[in-house]
């Protein structure tokens, strides 16, 4: 049963990526070169909403699918770690012209050279695999 919600969840999430536009290469390259508001207006209601959701979780002491409690580990403050990270991800972001949720959105919407760009990042996932341990964190 919480698989299928999960994947109900998912479905509804696909279609607001698309329909919203956020999945669209172009939107993303507008976003990149500060000609449009759009993504950055998507972007910013999710953080607000992110934050409004954690403070109810905390606050309200609501426990998962599973009965277990939540908890939010303190995070190691550290400028360099995020500062590589997010360029990174930036970087490949602008390159592949999708960040990971919208990637299975566009396969799903019939986007097939989305399949490279996918292979891609799992590969990318799995060489980080290989190399956590000797990466600082």
């Amino acid at each position: 049963m919480r698989t299928l919600i999960y994947l109900l969840i998912g479905i509804v999430f696909g279609i607001t990526m698309f329909k919203s536009e956020a999945a669209s290469w172009y939107r993303i390259y507008e976003m990149f070169t500060f000609e449009a508001f759009h993504m950055y207006g998507i972007i910013g209601v999710s953080v607000v909403l992110g934050a409004i959701s954690t403070q109810i979780i905390k606050r309200f002491k609501i426990k998962s699918f599973y009965g277990e409690k939540i908890t939010f580990p303190p995070k190691q403050k550290s400028f360099a770690r995020y500062a590589f990270g997010g360029i990174l991800f930036g970087l490949g972001w602008a390159l592949a012209g999708a960040c990971p949720g919208p990637m299975f959105t566009l396969l799903g919407a019939g986007f097939l050279p989305i399949i490279i760009v996918i292979m891609a990042s799992l590969f990318g996932t799995f060489v980080y695999g290989l190399l956590k341990d000797k990466l600082p964190h």
